[in-house]
């Protein structure tokens, strides 16, 4: 039998409440234990049932979600689900396995519970510690955890991303940053409009492109290869 995971929902807009409510019935891993509209709820729940995992607002009345999670001695693995991209820092510094920014579809829903359930330990000890570098997302930058630091990086300051195995690298306008994740995983995250896949080894920031030629693209003077089953589908994006 398929191992089944605890969920509560933590979240005071009942629209809210709803739409996580369905996008966890449609995951057979999923059990939805308790919906609560506030942290005195959220409480009562983790104190009366196994909770594998938290789906936690932040904005909320008398005590905020990040706040709830400072109070928690042990916490379930945390994903916030919050309208305001400022408090991703604040989140990740927290240890949560992902923060959502409203609106999010099901499967940025499905990703985010993929990363709770690995941080899920069996004896339910340290089920919020991230045990591998992970990444998210706002309208405007990602947040990467690597080599135990968290970086803020903007969209406009990111030129490309280079796979390297089981690794990448984030090359900015002033830094290198190398973290554990999968270049195709960053492909369906990143904003399409923004960024192209060029090659098996390379996404780019389409902003920086300075020119294309026969087999190469040129990103802020550096020279990265073009795969030939990208070609056309960037050639269509430059025209």
């Amino acid at each position: 039998m398929k191992e089944k995971y605890n969920v509560i929902i933590v979240d005071d807009e009942y629209l809210a409440q709803k739409l996580l409510q369905d996008y966890v019935s449609k995951m057979e891993s999923l059990q939805l234990v308790a919906t609560c509209s506030n942290a005195f709820e959220a409480m009562e729940a983790l104190k009366n049932n196994k909770v594998d995992i938290m789906l936690l607002d932040i904005q909320m009345p008398d005590l905020t979600g990040l706040e709830l999670v400072k109070s928690l001695e042990k916490k379930p693995a945390v994903i916030f689900t919050t309208a305001y991209s400022e408090y991703a820092v604040d989140a990740f510094n927290l240890a949560v396995s992902d923060y959502l920014l409203k609106p999010f579809d099901f499967p940025r829903f499905i990703q985010a519970i993929n990363k709770a359930i690995g941080n899920v330990k069996p004896n339910g000890e340290d089920a919020g510690k991230i045990t591998a570098d992970t990444i998210s997302r706002s309208n405007d930058f990602i947040t990467v955890k690597a080599d135990y630091k968290l970086y803020k990086i903007n969209y406009g300051d990111l030129l490309f991303i280079e796979g390297q195995h089981e690794y990448v690298t984030f090359h900015t306008t002033d830094r290198r940053i190398t973290a554990l994740y999968a270049l195709k995983d960053l492909e369906e995250l990143l904003p399409k409009d923004r960024f192209v896949r060029v090659h098996k080894s390379y996404i780019v920031s389409f902003s920086h492109i300075e020119d294309l030629d026969k087999s190469d693209v040129t990103v802020a003077g550096v020279k990265i290869p073009v795969g030939a089953s990208y070609r056309d589908m960037l050639l269509l994006r430059l025209q």
